[in-house]
């Protein structure tokens, strides 16, 4: 069975996406089957995976609407050794076309059901902003991980998904917890972020995940050419941290069962 997990935060510009795409690539490198699920209009993680989203026959936006099933619209991502159900432009239709449907907050759940036992891991990427596509990634999901800058604003926005992963757990997706916090974007000279960092580990305990992902340019850089940090520079310490985030990934859902 496939542990699917939303990286979402309410706040934009946190790396959601570079950790959706690297995460992707540092589990696909140790072994694990992964489906990276692009919810967001712009695109950005079926870009950084490789995939032109402007070329895409099928997308995310038919998976939705029923019109194609995930076995038909997914892509393969040679560059980062997983599959990517891919989104562009149309997906930012998808609202108003959902809104009117049935089951509109269950219909990507229903989608991942049918490729359950294909993948390992099912990482969703999901837009800044509380919509109907990102309530059908966390009623999909079993939890959700947390990329979060360590700024005083960072926290303010926590406490907002914090409430709404509350309001989904006891209205609409009774198995969906934080898994963990994870610190991105660090820099260790910053005391301000030295300050919050440990903030964070007072507040939240084992929540925020040991692997701290360092600022690094190579991880900036990969997005333009289209391939996973993790891949385009792997001895970068922006790669190696993500491949550190992987492992730990994969041994805390195994101390959870």
């Amino acid at each position: 069975m496939a542990k699917i997990f939303c990286i979402a935060n309410q706040k934009g510009g946190v790396g959601k996406t570079t950790t959706t795409v690297n995460l992707a690539a540092g589990l696909a490198l140790i072994g694990q089957r992964t489906l990276v699920v692009d919810l967001d209009p712009q695109g950005n993680a079926t870009m950084g995976s490789g995939i032109d989203k402007r070329t895409l026959e099928l997308s995310v936006y038919d998976v939705l609407l029923e019109s194609a099933s995930i076995a038909e619209a997914r892509r393969r991502s040679e560059k980062g050794g997983y599959d990517v159900l891919g989104a562009n432009r149309e997906l930012a239709g998808a609202e108003v076309e959902l809104v009117a449907l049935e089951r509109r907050d269950q219909r990507l759940k229903t989608a991942l059901a049918a490729v359950d036992g294909e993948y390992d891991f099912v990482l969703i990427d999901c837009p800044p902003s509380l919509s109907l596509l990102t309530l059908n990634g966390l009623c999909s999901a079993h939890g959700v991980v947390v990329p979060m800058q360590c700024e005083y604003f960072a926290l303010e926005g926590l406490s907002d998904l914090v409430n709404t992963i509350k309001q989904v757990h006891a209205n609409l997706n009774p198995s969906l917890q934080i898994i963990g916090l994870l610190r991105v974007m660090f820099d260790p000279r910053i005391t301000l972020q030295q300050q919050v960092s440990e903030q964070l580990k007072a507040h939240f305990g084992d929540k925020v995940f040991d692997t701290v992902i360092p600022r690094n340019v190579r991880l900036a850089e990969a997005p333009s050419y289209g391939v996973p940090g993790v891949v385009f520079d792997g001895q970068s310490k922006g790669a190696q941290a993500f491949v550190q985030f992987a492992n730990e990934m994969v041994k805390r859902l195994a101390s959870l069962r």
